[in-house]
């Protein structure tokens, strides 16, 4: 348990430490080509949920983010998976998830400023080490339930097999029984 509270607390210490150098290195609307083209720091004051979305109704979002928080965190502290790829993942999701709920009570918009902006057509957001964490925790919790659906398969594959073995046995033994 104690490694999972760790990377909840690492997610919201990087979020909080790389928020606060982009606000003193970028100040508002300033922007830093990193690899010219390609990536920069650009500093956005983003008011809605991911990627601007839900801005006019920011309490709506921050109530139902701080549900969701609070329910992986009852979930990962009373039913934890003994996945370590599934406890890894819902950490990721609820560190970035605080991070960015920091912002929002704090001041009332979070602060973005990672800005891949090679191919503006495709991928126009800028974002934040938070929006990572729960991306990347997301997509790990996607991974973790597509190798367990995968395993639950094989398994009653497996089973369904076993009992058809021993019933076929089984059917062996009554005619054996039955001939005698």
């Amino acid at each position: 348990m104690i490694s999972w509270i760790i990377i909840i607390i690492a997610a919201v210490v990087v979020d909080q430490v790389t928020k606060l150098f982009a606000v003193h290195l970028l100040g508002e609307g300033g922007s830093v080509d990193v690899i010219p083209g390609v990536f920069r720091f650009t500093y956005v004051e983003n008011e809605g949920a991911a990627f601007g979305m839900l801005s006019d109704n920011r309490w709506v979002f921050m109530v139902i983010s701080t549900v969701a928080i609070v329910a992986m965190l009852i979930y990962l502290w009373k039913f934890r998976p003994d996945s370590v790829l599934a406890c890894a993942a819902l950490s990721m999701i609820i560190g970035g998830g605080i991070g960015n709920m920091i912002d929002r009570v704090a001041y009332g918009y979070v602060i973005d400023f990672l800005d891949f902006c090679a191919f503006p057509e495709v991928w126009p957001w800028v974002f934040n080490v938070a929006d990572s964490f729960v991306c990347v925790g997301g997509a790990l919790l996607m991974l973790w339930l597509i190798i367990s659906i995968v395993k639950d398969s094989k398994e009653e594959k497996k089973n369904k097999m076993q009992k058809a073995e021993t019933s076929d046995e089984k059917d062996k033994e009554n005619g054996a029984d039955a001939g005698q």
